[in-house]
């Protein structure tokens, strides 16, 4: 962010970020000038995420909101060929990331979207919960068959709760690193649910991009605002790249996604972010409030 906020804003900004019932209420008078950019940021533009540099856009198509099970709200609501063509018309708008997992048994309608989309136009992102070598290289060929792809450009270790996760999924690891050294899998990382993961996440050299959950309420992240932004200072110290998710609170901040947006956007440790648009006005909403939301005052 390139503006310089004044005293004032950033009392407010200190005030804004205690997290809990009075961050949730603090959202109706919204500080938007300690968080306006002076440059507009769009969900379109070409950002590049951590050390093996990958090409994405900086919106994420989601398809996850209560994925769970092998299915999720875009998977119900809209079917494969209507997911399908969601993908497809995210890509037609510049959103050329699409986000993933096999808990949401959304590879399909990614392939299904690939019959038209050129592979080499869009990154995939995908989740794995296997932890030891044979469900890893399971997982590899499972995933790749149903996406259609040789390659996944972004995998990671799906749910990490434990603090020891890099000791439980050091089978699987050493197999995605094989698969990176073969150019199957392009970058890695985990997604992470605890503060204890997420420092775990930090500590480990492993981890080249993370899935962080991050909004101005702390609503379905591993803790408060404030701190989970100093664990993402010293993530991107490292060298790591980090994709925001919960960016709306998983769905409990839709009737405020301006002010959102815009503290999530203000926040330059945050390479992109995802975001499951139920439906193609909803994905077109999100490109036409980002721009607008990040440079409010």
């Amino acid at each position: 962010m390139s503006m310089r906020p004044t005293p004032c804003h950033m009392m407010q900004r200190r005030h804004f970020l205690t997290g809990g019932a009075a961050a949730m209420a603090a959202l109706n008078n919204f500080p938007y000038s300690a968080y306006a950019a002076t440059t507009k940021k769009l969900g379109t533009d070409r950002m590049i995420l951590g050390p093996m540099k990958i090409e994405l856009s900086r919106l994420a198509q989601g398809s996850g909101t209560n994925g769970v099970g092998g299915s999720s709200n875009q998977t119900r609501k809209l079917g494969l060929q209507g997911l399908g063509e969601l993908f497809r018309a995210a890509h037609d708008n510049g959103v050329t990331f699409w986000d993933s997992a096999d808990q949401y048994g959304t590879h399909p309608h990614i392939r299904e979207a690939l019959k038209t989309v050129k592979r080499d136009k869009v990154q995939i992102l995908s989740k794995t919960h296997a932890s030891t070598e044979k469900e890893m290289r399971a997982d590899l060929d499972r995933f790749r068959r149903e996406l259609n792809t040789d390659y996944i450009d972004i995998l990671l270790l799906h749910t990490m709760v434990d603090k020891d996760w890099p000791e439980r999924k050091k089978g699987a690891m050493a197999v995605i690193s094989e698969a990176r050294e073969k150019g199957i899998v392009r970058t890695h990382g985990t997604s992470c649910h605890t503060l204890e993961a997420l420092k775990a996440a930090r500590d480990s050299d492993w981890v080249q991009v993370d899935l962080v959950r991050y909004n101005p309420v702390g609503t379905a992240m591993d803790a408060d605002p404030q701190t989970v932004l100093a664990v993402m200072k010293q993530m991107k110290a490292k060298g790591k790249g980090l994709i925001g998710m919960k960016v709306l609170g998983a769905g409990k901040l839709r009737h405020k996604a301006d002010e959102a947006l815009q503290f999530h956007l203000a926040h330059n440790e945050i390479d992109c972010f995802t975001i499951g648009a139920e439906s193609r006005a909803e994905m077109e909403d999100l490109l036409k409030k980002i721009p607008a939301a990040s440079v409010r005052g």
